[in-house]
């Protein structure tokens, strides 16, 4: 039974989904054999070993949970869900799965009121606190490897005219987003308050490999890159968009290109996105295009291993930014 529930990322549907997760335990063992595909793992004392572990047999009416297995050099008992953004939530895990795979999927991004309608979720506001959780979980605080090859380097500013005032006030009311786009590959964005040389110096030295070929605009901002880069300036004033030289194609042609995805996700889909939470839809957006080149289950699955080590509450949700 087990191994026919092993992931497969590429034959994995939304009517995949709804056959394989008919329940919440066919459900639990996917998601076990996603998080633990070596073996079960003790959350609380990292005891791998497959001999230490009590399987307690689920009892609802003694509200034993299904999956439940003690450890027992360290005492304690958990699940699958412990220790990642399922944990202690009352929603089925067959339904987070489908909501995974449906964020995963829509290259747009899904609302969380169409969540709502197709899971049959008691509120907008569960469905609004789970996409976030989901997004919370795709936000990767740090960056083993920098972006390397050909990357392309812009901003722009996220958000809505405020009608019947200037461009001057309705420019007060956008958030400014730089993203490094790395050809062929990976994407990462971030908010910044102001668009200075000092910012997108840190910016790009933080994420993209010294001796890299960089592309940007001419923003004044990038003119110091030309001494750790290979930086190479498309003319915009001049009308330039594409330029080709002999060992490079002179454009930011990709990083615009999904500025416009992005932004068309937040227009049509979000209709307004605070500049509270713009990093949570920014981590989504980021993680569809770095791996747009698999499928959707695929994403999907590469998406799940992420769950693990985050959680997060809706009191910061919700809260005031001071």
């Amino acid at each position: 039974m087990k191994d026919k529930l092993l992931p497969t990322p590429k034959d994995l549907t939304l009517d995949e989904i709804q056959n394989r997760f008919a329940d919440d335990a066919k459900a639990r063992a996917y998601l076990e054999a996603i998080r633990w595909p070596n073996g079960v793992v003790c959350p609380h004392c990292k005891q791998n070993d497959q001999k230490a572990f009590w399987v307690i047999e689920e009892n609802k009416e003694k509200k034993v949970r299904g999956g439940l297995r003690q450890c027992v050099p360290c005492g304690k008992q958990f699940t699958c869900t412990v220790g990642t953004i399922f944990e202690d939530s009352h929603i089925p895990l067959r339904k987070w799965l489908v909501a995974w795979y449906l964020l995963c999927a829509s290259k747009k991004g899904i609302s969380a009121l169409q969540i709502q309608r197709m899971l049959g979720l008691g509120s907008y506001r569960t469905a609004w606190m789970m996409m976030h959780k989901i997004r919370h979980a795709l936000q990767e605080p740090s960056f083993s490897e920098k972006l390397s090859g050909t990357v392309e380097a812009d901003e722009t500013m996220i958000g809505g005219f405020v009608h019947g005032k200037s461009w001057a006030v309705s420019r007060e009311n956008k958030t400014i987003v730089v993203s490094l786009v790395e050809r062929g590959g990976r994407v990462r964005s971030q908010i910044v308050d102001r668009v200075t040389g000092k910012n997108l110096k840190k910016i790009v030295m933080d994420n993209v490999e010294a001796g890299s070929q960089l592309m940007t605009d001419e923003h004044k901002g990038y003119a110091w890159l030309h001494h750790v880069y290979d930086h190479r300036v498309v003319k915009h004033l001049a009308e330039e968009y594409v330029r080709k030289e002999k060992d490079a194609v002179v454009t930011t042609n990709t990083v615009e290109g999904f500025f416009s995805l992005l932004k068309r996700g937040v227009v049509g889909t979000f209709h307004h996105v605070s500049r509270k939470h713009l990093p949570l839809y920014l981590a989504e957006f980021d993680h569809r295009y770095s791996n747009r080149k698999v499928s959707d289950g695929e994403r999907t699955v590469a998406s799940l291993a992420l769950a693990e080590g985050k959680r997060l509450t809706y009191k910061p949700l919700s809260a005031k930014k001071a």
